[in-house]
């Protein structure tokens, strides 16, 4: 008998369910959020099970990987696309919701996630706890502005702030707090640094990274965090799909007599996202060398304004960056290069 099974997941708990071929329910329970566990309920109530279904979310990558290792057919469904068919029930609850998700793989009602490597995904961690960390810092120097505004000192924004200096004798009642902002962001330099130090080595090491950063600003973050977010190139069948998959095209509504184009619609990896801009920022105002793509984003931005043709920039970056991941070929500087 064909059956198919929907997992909701939680922290603690999964509920599971289990349907046959025509929708009805075979069996419904619950278990603790254990691989081992789900996969032996999967495996004593459903064992011919044609699809498994869970939705994507904080703990699909590891239960995923997991049940697909222990050769379960279990897919990943994007939420989005599950909760709009799952707010058709009356009754919102954890067992309608696993029956729901059995009935989405059932009828194949679904769009599926692509789950990345354990490794990329560890390489995205890393970079986002950089991202994290710079933040931090930013914000203990900008207390530490504010305190030392309090003597009449007003340093200047945008340069690093060396706390040390300005800190006086013990009986001044900010000598306390701003020795203490001075430790922790002594401290909070030097993970950026460990974390700077870690993530040129990546980049040294890895291939794709090195062929990236061929792009004139496209640098060691960008060129990382975008292998680390593509993860297989080949899962995009056309290289414009990727524009789309960051986020940087267009949305668009259109019914009956309304039609309009809207801003970008920023799905997908936001840090990416910023990455890409940042790089089209850097060809746009810090690259000397012509090419024409800077030819491109010059002459939209006379037009279209510097906004508008950075955000364009970074779209054909990521169109460009993908191409080159498939063909293996360097940036092309010139016409010349494209027709050799």
């Amino acid at each position: 008998m064909d059956l198919f099974v929907g997992l909701d997941v939680s922290q603690k708990t999964t509920l599971i369910s289990v349907v046959d071929a025509n929708g009805a329910q075979v069996w419904h329970g619950a278990c603790r959020t254990e691989p081992a566990i789900i996969a032996g309920k999967v495996r004593e109530h459903a064992a011919e099970a044609i699809r498994i279904g869970l939705e994507s979310g904080s703990l699909s990558t590891w239960l995923w990987h997991e049940l697909n290792g222990m050769g379960l057919p279990i897919v990943c469904l994007d939420a989005r696309h599950a909760k709009a068919v799952l707010s058709m029930q009356i009754n919102k609850s954890d067992r309608n919701d696993a029956l729901g998700l059995a009935q989405i793989v059932r009828t194949g009602w679904y769009r599926e996630v692509k789950i990345k490597r354990f490794d990329s995904h560890k390489i995205r961690m890393a970079i986002g706890a950089r991202v994290q960390i710079v933040r931090m810092r930013t914000d203990i120097m900008n207390q530490a502005r504010g305190l030392l505004k309090l003597r009449g000192i007003v340093l200047p924004t945008g340069r690093p702030v060396e706390i040390e200096q300005h800190i006086s004798g013990d009986d001044d009642p900010l000598a306390p707090a701003l020795r203490a902002l001075a430790q922790v962001l002594a401290s909070i330099r030097t993970a950026i640094r460990d974390l700077d130090r870690k993530i040129r080595q990546l980049t040294k090491d890895d291939a794709d990274c090195r062929l990236l950063q061929s792009i004139p600003g496209v640098g060691p973050l960008t060129a990382l965090a975008f292998v680390a977010t593509i993860d297989n190139p080949d899962r995009f069948r056309r290289s414009r799909s990727v524009g789309a998959y960051v986020g940087l095209t267009p949305q668009r509504y259109q019914s009956g007599e309304t039609d309009y184009t809207g801003r970008i619609s920023r799905c997908g990896d936001g840090l990416v996202r910023s990455y890409l801009y940042e790089a089209a920022n850097s060809l746009l105002t810090r690259v000397t060398r012509f090419s024409p793509l800077k030819a491109w984003g010059v002459r939209m931005a006379v037009r279209h304004g510097g906004k508008k043709a950075r955000v364009a920039i970074a779209r054909k970056l990521a169109v460009i960056m993908h191409r080159m991941l498939i063909t293996r070929e360097p940036f092309r500087w010139s016409i010349a290069d494209a027709q050799a």
